[in-house]
């Protein structure tokens, strides 16, 4: 498309914004805050995502970290070492650099009136339950299990110390959801690989005995696929 017809396409279609922070978070995060006057004021829920611009026409997925109502996102962006746009935007996106992203989206969110919360994914998920947990009082049933590559890769999360943390190529997190063998009758939050979210999910449905519908799932991505909605 010609440039004369694509920047007024991308106006309907994105935001502008401009990076005013940048910096590591955990061993292979970087944080970053984008602020425009055009995300003041949204209705923001815990567990939402942003589509960013990260390269020509290319869109990659991020959960919000934090979302600031006079006007700014964070979000932390995991370097995956893949080579792609997405992984080279994050490690190289700069403060003072013009972005265009899309406002806040999804359904993946925090039911906050649940009895009790659990939270089950790795470092894709870790974001958006960031958000999630921080929403939650300090009295919330909360449990559940996050894998991460190394102890350096953990974000700080609230209520982390509900959660049991686990080191890839040790338990899996399906095995992890059987020992922790959380009661029916809350919501179950499922996010990260999509195989292992299915698998997390059927030991919830199956062998535990949840109601499908209290399993929340998002699978965020897949071996050799980039990008999943």
């Amino acid at each position: 498309m010609p440039t004369a017809l694509l920047n007024p396409v991308l106006d309907l279609l994105t935001l502008r914004a401009t990076v005013t922070a940048a910096e590591p978070v955990t061993a292979r995060m970087r944080r970053l805050r984008v602020e425009s006057d055009t995300l003041t004021g949204l209705d923001v829920r815990p567990g939402q995502q942003v589509r960013v611009l990260v390269g020509g026409l290319t869109l990659r997925t991020y959960s919000v970290w934090r979302y600031d109502p006079s006007g700014a996102v964070e979000l932390c962006v995991l370097d995956h070492s893949e080579g792609g746009p997405g992984a080279s935007w994050g490690k190289s996106v700069g403060v003072g650099e013009q972005v265009r992203l899309r406002k806040p989206e999804g359904t993946f969110t925090l039911r906050p009136d649940a009895a009790h919360h659990v939270f089950v994914g790795e470092e894709t998920a870790s974001v958006a339950f960031g958000a999630m947990l921080a929403a939650l009082p300090e009295g919330a049933r909360v449990s559940g299990a996050v894998e991460t590559e190394s102890d350096a890769d953990r974000l700080p999360l609230a209520h982390s110390d509900r959660l049991n943390w686990l080191t890839r190529g040790g338990t899996s997190l399906p095995d992890a959801v059987q020992d922790l063998a959380p009661e029916p009758g809350g919501i179950a939050y499922v996010a990260g690989e999509a195989r292992t979210v299915q698998a997390v999910r059927q030991v919830l449905v199956r062998e535990l005995g949840w109601d499908r519908r209290s399993v929340l799932t998002k699978p965020f991505w897949a071996p050799g696929k980039r990008g999943l909605e």
